[in-house]
């Protein structure tokens, strides 16, 4: 009664009321924190997941990015240059691999001509590294288990073969019965007759060249003119010695820009770097002739 008296008593109930509206305000303030929090956390692991994906997405690129490059830069399985043993291994084992008809692939691919149909089919996504390793004898077989390029010194006429065994000849890769190696420079020349490997006559000379033209006297062209004819005078003293000898089987040898003038005289030709006098130039052009380059696709 005293406290109606003196007021007091809407006071408690505002009081109250008061007192209840703030804890209505405290839950909701609660409920807000709550989902702030769960809203922070869905954010965290929206983040965290954004980020798995993109690194995902990042490393997917690398690989199909590498996968392209690998694809784009084929390589050879293994790649030897063979020594004359090593050499008739090799063959022993190409000619003794042998299938049902039709079962082995061989080609002799010729570098000026574009890599043939047959080649493509054969060797299918490796025909890219058979077309840069010619010229060359090429050889696969239906299951895919045998697969070689081999350069070929006295190479035969491009060929393509389906057979039961592989298409060869030692001669194409060995020195084999009577022939006449020339080496041809347009300052130098040294023929040597042989049989097999072993050298059984040697004829050779060189020739005086003009190496440069003197500051007087007269014009270049006309140094270059002098020059070029000393060269065919060489050349065709190089010829009358290789007809005097009218060998079955010719290969000719030496500077890029000379021996293709004995194109109609060789059985084949190859460019090669031999120095020193005649019959050492010789002997280091053989070796270079006979070598065989091992490429497996």
């Amino acid at each position: 009664m005293l406290d109606r008296l003196l007021g007091r008593a809407s006071l408690k109930e505002r009081v109250a009321e008061l007192e209840e509206e703030n804890h209505h305000l405290e839950r909701q303030l609660d409920a807000e924190k709550e989902r702030r929090a769960d809203a922070a956390t869905e954010r965290q692991q929206a983040e965290a997941e954004v980020n798995r994906l993109e690194d995902r997405v990042a490393e997917l690129e690398d690989r199909v990015e590498r996968l392209q490059d690998e694809e784009g830069e084929s390589t050879f399985r293994a790649e030897e240059t063979l020594s004359r043993a090593r050499l008739g291994e090799v063959l022993d084992r190409l000619e003794s691999f042998e299938t049902e008809p039709e079962g082995v692939f061989t080609a002799y691919v010729d570098a000026e001509r574009s890599l043939p149909g047959p080649v493509r089919e054969a060797f299918g996504d490796r025909a890219s590294l058979v077309a840069s390793a010619a010229p060359c004898l090429a050889v696969t077989d239906d299951a895919g288990l045998l697969s070689a390029c081999l350069s070929v010194p006295a190479p035969p006429s491009p060929f393509t073969e389906w057979a039961d065994a592989v298409r060869l000849e030692r001669s194409w890769f060995e020195p084999t019965g009577k022939h006449v190696v020339a080496l041809v420079r347009s300052d130098l020349f040294a023929m040597g007759e042989y049989d097999g490997r072993e050298r059984t006559a040697f004829h050779g000379f060189d020739s005086e060249l003009k190496s440069q033209h003197s500051k007087g006297g007269f014009s270049q062209s006309r140094f270059e003119r002098l020059r070029d004819q000393q060269i065919d005078s060489h050349l065709d003293r190089c010829r009358a010695a290789i007809e005097e000898v009218s060998p079955d089987r010719l290969y000719v040898v030496g500077e890029g820009s000379v021996i293709h003038e004995f194109e109609d005289l060789a059985t084949a030709t190859k460019p090669v770097d031999a120095t020193g006098e005649p019959a050492e130039a010789l002997d280091d052009a053989v070796r270079s002739l006979w070598t065989v380059r091992l490429r497996v696709p």
